[in-house]
């Protein structure tokens, strides 16, 4: 009986520790398929400057955006080229759990809800959410009580749909999949406001004279850009960090943010 007992005991422990090195394999996994194809593809969600927007340079439709830059360099650290695949916002993260793409910079917020699908980078950049509306309406829509009964565009599936259902109940909350939508039914007046981060407001009210940001303030407990890979990415997310933490280090997020904005027209 001790024998069997024995021998039983050391299946468990072979057992276990197998299970724990085919964690730990998973694990690395990520990263070494990466660096085999040589490339790693990005998700992105490509009309929220100046995070990642469309520009033609040269004669050439290119995706730009301070995200991007910081894209670049993790692909950079980690020695691969960068694939960038543009697509709706609210399917994202679908895409990645799918293994469409390896890791998502998208200005996405880490909220408790996506990190039960997905594991977030450290916080990389912070941003405040702003309501925009039209110039000609600064004095109708001052507070959150004046936007009672009117339209209010979001974006589907971001933060700011959860900031509308929470503050604007009494609102019509009208979700769309692009920015740009947004603002041109704003500019149309389809909706009579929108909640914007306050990078992507201003850099569409610079170009709109006709828009202005209002002086309603929105509290988030969310807050902050982060990036995201797939569950138990090990050592990926360790590398992403690491190049994130470099960056801010150096204040190169603050220049990218600079740049970004000088090519928002």
């Amino acid at each position: 009986m001790k024998k069997i007992l024995s021998i039983l005991l050391s299946l468990v422990i072979m057992i276990s520790l197998f299970g724990c090195n085919k964690k730990e394999a998973a694990k690395d996994d990520e990263l070494s398929k990466i660096k085999k194809a040589g490339k790693i593809v990005l998700g992105t969600s490509a009309d929220y400057p100046p995070y990642e927007f469309h520009k033609v340079i040269n004669g050439q439709d290119e995706i730009v955006g301070f995200d991007i830059e910081i894209a670049k360099q993790i692909a950079k650290d980690l020695g691969v080229e960068l694939e960038i695949k543009d697509m709706k916002f609210d399917g994202l993260l679908a895409a990645l759990q799918a293994g469409k793409i390896d890791f998502i910079v998208s200005g996405m917020t880490p909220t408790e809800e996506r990190k039960k699908s997905v594991d977030f980078s450290d916080v990389y950049y912070y941003a405040v959410q702003t309501v925009v509306i039209r110039a000609e309406d600064k004095d109708k829509y001052k507070t959150l009580e004046d936007l009672k009964g009117a339209k209010v565009g979001v974006q589907k599936g971001s933060i700011q749909e959860g900031l509308a259902q929470k503050y604007m109940s009494n609102s019509e909350i009208k979700a769309v999949g692009k920015i740009s939508d947004i603002f041109l039914s704003l500019k149309d007046k389809k909706i009579d406001a929108a909640i914007i981060e306050q990078p992507v407001a201003q850099a569409n009210v610079n170009k709109n004279k006709d828009l202005m940001i209002s002086e309603i303030k929105l509290e988030s407990e969310d807050a902050g850009s982060a990036i995201a890979v797939r569950k138990n990415s090990g050592e990926l997310l360790t590398e992403i960090n690491k190049s994130l933490k470099n960056l801010m280090d150096a204040k190169k997020i603050d220049e990218f943010v600079i740049k970004a904005n000088e090519l928002v027209d």
